[in-house]
């Protein structure tokens, strides 16, 4: 059982995590004059493009809905991009882009890669770039059943302390339970808080801590 996440009410577990995927896209053109753009290769062109296109044709190819999921799909997201040329008035021959994907565990990331590089050929020959790419993270899990004991154990423990009745959930976000699952060890994500986390005013409830503690004793009585 690992505390890594939950809601105010103590309601939800978490069973499955969606894949993860973090990519740094890099771009090589050529570097040119702004009022001639004919003599160079965009880089930043090219990355916007290609960034545009992931997050538009991935979810039509990795397109299911989950939904023990929330949201109940698989999404493609660029976030990170570092600084290229410091004027207005150049084209830029480099480009550094990042993308955040987190796909629906009955994707495997093969399958995405093996989509992404088709695309980035694409845009390669379009605009006249050469692109590669680093993975700055890749985590594929299994999920923990549903009915599993240790869901069922827990559930009662929940039940027993708080008085809500628990439900199952997959997450976009990433835990140590995707490490567990892949042993081969069934886990979960679960606890009663707030979700102020990396935010300002991040806090915990003492109440929350003594009740999940309760918890954690019946379900270790339980599993006894």
């Amino acid at each position: 059982v690992i505390p890594d996440g939950g809601d105010e009410k103590g309601e939800s577990i978490e069973v499955a995590e969606k894949n993860l995927l973090w990519l740094r896209i890099l771009t090589k053109g050529a570097q040119c004059h702004g009022s001639r753009p004919d003599q160079g290769s965009n880089a930043h062109l090219a990355a916007c493009e290609l960034a545009v296109r992931l997050h538009d044709e991935l979810p039509r190819r990795f397109g299911d809905i989950d939904k023990l999921f929330d949201p109940p799909f698989s999404t493609f997201e660029p976030t990170k991009h570092e600084a290229n040329v410091p004027n207005i008035n150049t084209i830029p021959g480099d480009d550094d882009v990042c993308m955040d994907m987190r796909v629906l565990p009955r994707y495997p990331l093969k399958d995405v890669l093996a989509e992404i590089d088709r695309i980035i050929r694409e845009v390669e020959a379009k605009r006249k770039v050469k692109m590669s790419y680093e993975i700055a993270q890749r985590v594929e899990s299994k999920a923990t059943a549903a009915d599993a004991p240790l869901v069922k154990f827990l559930s009662a423990a929940v039940k027993a302390t708080y008085g809500v009745t628990t439900r199952p959930i997959g997450i976009g976000g990433g835990t140590v339970g995707a490490y567990l699952r892949n042993a081969g060890i069934d886990s979960v994500v679960w606890g009663k808080l707030h979700e102020s986390a990396h935010q300002p005013n991040e806090f915990a409830v003492i109440e929350n801590i003594l009740g999940d503690a309760k918890v954690m004793a019946r379900l270790m009585m339980e599993q006894r």
